[in-house]
């Protein structure tokens, strides 16, 4: 059963600890660790919690029409939460677009990509889990 509700309130949950996630990067964790450490921290952390959220939109929305609600997590989580993101450096730090693209450049070692990506696979992979059953 496709629940928009339900997606666009875990979605507004993970960009929640996305975004307390950066904050305590740039600020607390910055001081002591390396630039890369940071960009590390700032992508694994949230990493399990959201897994957390894709299990619990798989549980809810199991049935016969979990691909479609899957899907419509998959598509929305990561696009939405790039641009929360993006906000709360534009609005934090007033940084330009270029160097928030900076952090999509995986030939250098940035992680970033690996958040997104598993903001995409995560519900996918859950909802596929869940439907087995």
């Amino acid at each position: 059963m496709i629940r928009p509700g339900l997606t666009l309130a875990l979605w507004l949950a993970i960009v929640v600890l996305v975004v307390l996630n950066d904050i305590v990067g740039d600020t607390w964790i910055a001081a002591t660790l390396s630039v890369r450490a940071v960009e590390w921290y700032k992508v694994l952390v949230p990493l399990p919690y959201l897994v957390l959220m894709a299990i619990i939109h798989a549980r809810r929305t199991a049935g016969p029409r979990w691909f479609e609600a899957a899907l419509l997590a998959a598509l929305l989580w990561p696009s939405s939460t790039v641009l929360a993101d993006f906000l709360y450096v534009r609005l934090t730090y007033d940084e330009d677009p270029a160097s928030f693209l900076d952090r999509f450049a995986f030939w250098w070692g940035a992680p970033y990509p690996l958040l997104v990506l598993g903001l995409f696979a995560a519900p996918l992979l859950a909802g596929m889990a869940f439907a087995r059953r």
